[in-house]
């Protein structure tokens, strides 16, 4: 055997151990990559708040990154919880009916008839499916109860979703303390794969991240937390599905008012003049809080097309679960605005060669 030979021989062997040692590390480290990932997605976000507060106070990194910490899991853990465990008996009182061929509508209240336009045709559609759920949707049915099984198996992942949150919340303080030693680290990954453009892609990176959870994730977990609160304080059936639907919908940057308008109107048939008044009142609040809030947190916005983020954030809750709607959108985000970049400074590159 030439020595040549060897070498390459050698060179295999030493590519293959490297490779099974790396695909090792990966199993080993799977079920930590993501809630690690959504972590670093949430320092980043708070990053701003948290520097203020050590700022304004003079207090230690490791004090402010306490009190970001737990003011973090005070405002959002306590109405995820209750709004998780309703959304999980929604979610099984819904299936096992439509498993068992047991799902029950109520009947349409005395006012839908008089609904400007669209009120008597939903009556008579109402009606009906209130009377015979399986006529109106028994050719659907298959499909209704694997969409329910489906959907039943994401909603019990709910539970396991909070504490990979709370897991999350708790990391990213301990990332705040040690932000500037990750942002080099980053930096110096980014330096390796674009040369000198490793401190603008690391910028960048930064600004996009920062955006994508203040402008697009932040305002949609607020929606989607009033709106549900709103809907148990009236009563509103599903209230939990509904305000997951809610999320979904603000994530993907589709108005949730195509929600909460339909569910007011709902609300002057079942209840009282004044409380269905101020349910009305609430969910325009609600709905408007895009508008106010968006140009506060999304001062230098996001680029990125609604279709990037709707793939995202669906793609990443079906593989991932609840974590995957937020991560999922972040993702996909930042790779399309890497992207972008990289192709818009090849192409400016080129034109400074082609002119000189």
């Amino acid at each position: 055997m030439t020595t040549a030979r060897a070498q390459q021989i050698e060179t295999a062997i030493q590519i293959g151990i490297i490779g099974l040692l790396v695909l090792w590390c990966y199993e080993i480290a799977a079920p930590f990559i993501g809630p690690i990932i959504w972590a670093g997605i949430i320092a980043i976000g708070v990053y701003p708040l948290y520097q203020w507060l050590k700022d304004k106070t003079g207090l230690s990194a490791g004090w402010s990154s306490t009190i970001v910490t737990l003011a973090m899991l005070v405002v959002l853990i306590t109405p995820s919880a209750i709004l998780s465990n309703a959304l999980l008996k929604n979610v099984h009182t819904l299936t096992t009916q439509i498993e068992n061929d047991e799902l029950q509508i109520p009947p349409p209240a005395k006012g839908v008839s008089e609904w400007p336009l669209i009120g008597e045709k939903v009556q008579a559609i109402w009606s009906s499916a209130s009377q015979d759920p399986k006529a109106v949707l028994g050719q659907y049915d298959e499909q209704l109860k694997r969409y329910a099984r489906w959907f039943l198996a994401k909603a019990a992942g709910a539970g396991m979703g909070l504490l990979v949150f709370i897991f999350s919340i708790i990391l990213a303080g301990v990332f705040l303390v040690s932000a500037a030693g990750a942002k080099r680290a980053i930096e110096s990954v980014f330096t390796r794969l674009a040369g000198s453009r490793g401190a603008e892609m690391t910028e960048l990176s930064q600004a996009t991240v920062k955006s994508v959870v203040t402008g697009i994730l932040g305002i949609a977990v607020i929606q989607s937390l009033l709106a549900g609160l709103g809907f148990m304080v009236m009563g509103v059936p599903a209230a939990g599905l509904l305000a997951f639907i809610c999320l979904i919908l603000a994530i993907v940057q589709i108005d949730i008012l195509i929600i909460l308008i339909p569910l007011s109107i709902y609300a002057f048939s079942v209840a009282g003049t004044g409380a269905a008044v101020a349910f009305l009142a609430w969910n325009i609040a609600v709905g408007l809080l895009n508008n106010v809030l968006k140009p506060i947190l999304l001062a230098k916005g996001v680029n990125a097309p609604m279709a990037v983020i709707f793939i995202g954030a669906i793609g990443g809750m079906l593989h991932y679960g609840i974590i995957g709607l937020f991560v999922g959108a972040v993702i996909m985000v930042l790779g399309y605005t890497l992207f972008i970049t990289w192709l818009k400074n090849d192409a400016e590159t080129a034109e400074g060669t082609a002119g000189k």
